[in-house]
C-alpha cells in the first residue's frame, strides 16, 4: 500500500520552548548591499540567540502567485538539504504577505517531495513550521493547500512506481483501498466483464500482457449534489508502454512507466475533491492496460471493434492511448449524463515538440469549457494551450478498411489523436482533451517540481471544480 503523508507539520500556536528553531526573513533581493542576491537565494545566519534564514525575493509588487510558489519550493529544498527541521514564520511576516502565504506554503509542501521509497537512506523527518497567527480563515486556507499538496505528492509517487509494482490489476486494487478511505464509490471491470461489455479497444491494447486490463469507475457525489449532472474525467493509465509490435526505440522506451499519468491525474482529482469536500458531482474513469508484446498481442493491420460499435484499423500499436480512452469516453456517455467530459492522457510526443513541458495541449468542442480550463491553468500554473480541431483533420485518419484509423502519420499527429477521440463524443456533450505528455514529467528537480512525475492536472482540476 502506497501512502504519502505531508512531511510538514503546521503549528499555529507558538511553543516558547522550541530548540533548533530557525526564523525566516523575507528580504528584497535587489536591495542595496555589497552582495546582490538572486531570487530564491537563501542566506543562513547563525546567532547565539536566534538562528535565521534570509530568503531573497523580488519587490513585493513584482511577486506573482507562481513566484511565491517557486520561493516556497526553493525554501523547502534548502531546509531538507541542510537538515533544518524547525522553521518559524513570524505573525508580522505572515500578515505583511498575507495575500501570498497560501501559494508560498503550497510551494513548501510540493517542494518537499522526492521519490526515495526504495532507497536505503531516506529523508523522512518532518519539518515543523511555526506560524502563530490566530485568523481561522488563514489557518483553513493553509490546511486546505496542505491537503491538496499531499494528494499531488501521492499522484507523483504512483507515477514513479515501476511496472513490476504497478500493473492494471494492482492499480485497481490500490484505487479500491484509496476510494474506501475517502468514501468514494468504486466499481472495477475485469477482462471477462470487459469482454461481455464489448470494450474491444481496451481489451485489444492489453491482450499482450499477463496483467489484464481494468476499467476503474470512481464516483464522488455529496448528498446535496446527487441530482446534478456530473463532471466526468477519463484518464489513460498505460502502466507500461512498449509500443507493442510498433516497438519503441531503446531511448524512447525509457520512462514509459509514466504513461499512466493521465489516469493518475483522474484518481488524484477524485481523492482531492473528497478530501476537500468539494460541492460537485464527480465521476472518474481510469482506463488501465499494459501494452506488451506476445503471441496474443494486437498487431498493425488488425481491425478492432470499440465499445461504441465503431471499428478501428490499427496502423500503429504505439497509438494505443486513444484506443483505451475511446472505450472510456463511450462508457461515460452511456452510463452518465455528463455536464462535461475532460480526458487526460500522455498521448503524443508531438505535443512535447509543439509545447515542451511548460504547457499541455487543450483540445475542445466547447469554447466555454475550453476557456474555463485555460483560466484554471493560468491560476495554478498547470498551464494549457488551445489547439485546433478543424474537421478537415479527420481526413488524415479516415479509415480505408474500417471506420477510422488509429494513426494518421507524423503530420499534425497531436491533432489527429484528439480528432480520433472526438469521434467518440456525442455532439451535444461539452468535452475537452488534455494531452499532458510534456507536462506530466520533469527532467530535473527545480523549485517545487520534482524530477520525474509532476502530478500535473490535480491542482488544475481542483481549481476548475471550485470555479464552476
Amino acid at each position: 500500500m502506497v501512502n504519502i503523508n505531508v512531511l510538514e507539520t503546521i503549528h499555529f500556536e507558538m511553543d516558547p520552548v522550541v530548540k533548533n528553531l530557525f526564523s525566516l526573513n523575507l528580504e528584497n533581493a535587489l536591495s542595496q548591499s555589497s552582495h546582490k542576491f538572486e531570487f530564491g537565494e537563501i542566506q543562513l545566519v547563525e546567532n547565539p540567540e536566534q538562528n535565521s534564514l534570509n530568503l531573497f525575493i523580488e519587490e513585493k509588487e513584482k511577486m506573482t502567485i507562481e513566484k511565491w510558489r517557486k520561493a516556497g519550493g526553493k525554501l523547502s529544498r534548502f531546509l531538507r538539504k541542510h537538515q533544518i527541521y524547525k522553521l518559524f514564520i513570524s505573525k508580522e511576516t505572515a500578515l505583511e504577505f498575507s495575500q501570498s502565504m497560501v501559494p508560498f506554503f503550497e510551494g513548501i509542501f510540493l517542494g518537499s517531495y522526492s521519490f526515495d521509497t526504495y532507497k536505503s537512506k531516506k529523508q523522512s523527518e518532518n519539518i515543523d513550521i511555526y506560524c502563530p497567527i490566530e485568523d481561522r480563515s488563514f489557518q483553513n486556507q493553509i490546511l486546505d493547500v496542505q491537503v491538496l499538496s499531499s494528494v499531488v505528492n501521492l499522484a507523483r509517487e504512483l507515477g514513479h512506481l515501476p511496472a513490476n509494482i504497478i500493473n492494471p490489476p494492482s492499480l485497481a486494487d490500490l484505487c479500491i483501498t484509496l476510494a474506501q478511505e475517502k468514501n468514494i464509490k468504486i466499481k472495477v471491470y475485469d477482462e471477462k466483464e470487459l469482454e461481455q461489455m464489448g470494450a474491444g479497444a481496451l481489451l485489444a491494447v492489453g491482450k499482450g500482457s499477463v496483467s489484464k486490463p481494468r476499467l476503474i469507475i470512481l464516483e464522488y457525489c455529496p448528498k446535496a449534489r446527487k441530482d446534478d449532472q456530473p463532471v466526468v474525467l477519463v484518464g489513460k493509465a498505460i502502466t507500461f508502454d512498449t509500443g507493442g509490435y510498433s516497438l519503441k526505440t531503446v531511448d524512447g522506451i525509457k520512462g514509459m512507466k509514466y504513461d499512466k499519468m493521465g489516469g493518475v491525474a483522474v484518481l488524484g482529482t477524485l481523492l482531492a475533491a473528497a478530501s476537500l469536500n468539494l460541492p460537485v458531482n464527480l465521476v472518474g474513469i481510469v482506463c488501465a492496460a499494459e501494452n506488451m508484446i506476445s503471441d496474443d498481442a494486437f498487431r498493425p493491420d488488425d481491425i478492432i471493434q470499440t465499445l461504441s460499435g465503431k471499428t478501428v484499423e490499427i496502423l500503429s500499436t504505439d497509438a494505443e492511448g486513444r484506443l483505451v480512452l475511446a472505450d472510456g469516453l463511450t462508457y461515460a456517455q452511456r452510463h452518465y449524463k455528463p455536464a462535461c467530459i475532460v480526458d487526460f492522457a500522455t498521448l503524443t510526443g508531438g505535443i512535447v515538440v509543439a509545447l515542451g513541458s511548460l504547457r499541455a495541449g487543450l483540445f475542445s468542442n466547447d469554447q466555454k469549457l475550453s476557456d474555463q480550463l485555460f483560466q484554471s491553468g493560468e491560476r495554478t500554473s498547470e498551464k494549457l494551450w488551445p489547439m485546433p480541431l478543424d474537421e478537415e483533420y479527420f481526413e488524415l485518419i479516415k479509415g480505408d478498411d474500417a471506420d477510422i484509423k488509429n494513426a494518421g502519420g507524423r503530420e499534425a499527429h497531436p491533432i489527429t489523436g484528439a480528432m480520433f477521440l472526438k469521434q467518440f463524443i456525442e455532439s451535444d456533450v461539452p468535452w475537452a482533451h488534455l494531452d499532458i505528455a510534456g507536462a506530466a514529467t520533469s527532467s530535473k528537480a527545480e523549485n517545487y517540481l520534482p524530477k520525474g512525475a509532476t502530478g500535473f492536472g490535480v491542482r488544475l482540476m481542483v481549481d476548475f471544480l471550485k470555479n464552476l
